[in-house]
């Protein structure tokens, strides 16, 4: 736990917490640019599990991630580190930008400055989902790919299933032990 380390850490999920408008989803390109490509303190196979778990635990993401990563770094005190440094930015700018939204909230370009981060975090989600859709390609083909994403778009858009069921669910059934089709034969026959 050097303290090279913790402000790499430190400074890393900072950034993060600045640039992260939009919420939780819209960090997530932050914190996969700054864990995987940027530091390498992840491989993107590693990023994706950590991604699918923290959504399938209740609380906000953008807390969730930064937790689990600095814990994995840097153990306790990297854990602490990276939450801090994600939510300080996050506290002050509440506190500020509230206190100017209640006194100008009727002038028009603050309102406008709200409409116009959405396009970006949209660019940057689908971005996000474009590289997730490549790497499920290559590790499942792109039948099983997208056989998977309709189902799970499906229950979770049209049938109103909690995303983070779907995802339970797609954990629970990778735990399951697989079957080799010569085992299966050998099952079937006995």
């Amino acid at each position: 736990m050097t303290a090279s380390l913790q402000s790499k850490l430190f400074f890393s999920f900072l950034r993060i917490g600045l640039l992260g408008f939009g919420g939780g989803p819209s960090m997530i390109p932050l914190v996969h640019q700054e864990v995987v490509k940027r530091h390498a303190w992840m491989q993107d196979e590693e990023f994706a599990d950590v991604l699918a778990i923290a959504n399938t635990l209740p609380g906000p993401i953008a807390t969730k991630m930064p937790g689990y990563i600095g814990f994995r770094v840097s153990g306790t005190l990297g854990c602490i580190n990276a939450v801090l440094a994600v939510i300080l930015p996050m506290i002050i700018a509440m506190i500020l930008m509230l206190g100017l939204f209640s006194r100008y909230r009727d002038v028009s370009w603050i309102h406008g400055m709200g409409q116009g981060v959405v396009p970006v975090v949209m660019v940057m989600m689908g971005q996000l989902t474009w590289d997730f859709l490549n790497k499920s390609r290559l590790a499942l083909g792109w039948a099983v790919s997208l056989i998977m994403a309709g189902m799970a778009g499906g229950l979770i858009y049209w049938l109103d299933i909690h995303p983070g069921l779907v995802i339970g669910a797609l954990l629970a059934a990778a735990m399951l032990p697989r079957l080799t089709p010569g085992k299966a034969v050998k099952e079937a026959t006995r």
